[in-house]
């Protein structure tokens, strides 16, 4: 027993180490004006294999979410398409579009420091992304259709056919 707690109490010790610089990220994207209050590292094996923090109106990119910005870091560093054995520290809960992201990166394991809540106090609320994923298509508040099918389908038939394909 006391082994598992040494190693747990050490489990800690590292996470406040990374949770610190994810939030140290955070307040430096912000200080310099590159984007929202976010910031994210991706660890594995104790090193800090990617950094992120929130640049959307720096770079003009929606997308550009301090989570994403470290899975891109992590996986370029790595020269891999996934995290595997890795951990995502990020300074608050994951939007919809960053778990996503992080679901496909496939890591072991992700902290996070404020809640989605938190978020929405300071006026980043993404509870109507929830909503509207649940919502039927023709429900939904962005106009969504459905179009040419069958010559779609000639591209994912194509891929299921294909030999020399790299499956994730």
């Amino acid at each position: 027993m006391h082994n598992k707690n040494t190693k747990r109490t050490t489990l800690i010790g590292k996470d406040k180490k990374f949770m610190l610089k994810a939030i140290e990220m955070a307040q430096e994207g912000m200080d310099t004006n590159e984007g929202g209050p976010f910031g994210a590292v991706v660890v594995k094996n104790g090193k800090i294999v990617g950094r992120g923090n929130n640049k959307v109106t720096s770079t003009n990119d929606p997308t550009a979410h301090a989570e994403i910005i470290a899975i891109r870091d992590a996986c370029k560093n790595l020269n891999t398409f996934q995290l595997d054995d890795c951990t995502i520290y990020t300074s608050c809960e994951p939007c919809p579009m960053c778990l996503g992201a992080i679901y496909w990166a496939r890591p072991k394991r992700i902290v996070f420091a404020c809640t989605k809540k938190d978020a929405a106090t300071i006026g980043f609320d993404d509870a109507f992304i929830y909503k509207e994923i649940e919502l039927p298509i023709n429900k939904r508040s962005i106009k969504t259709e459905q179009q040419y099918r069958k010559e779609g389908l000639t591209v994912f038939k194509a891929w299921g056919e294909k030999q020399d394909k790299e499956k994730y």
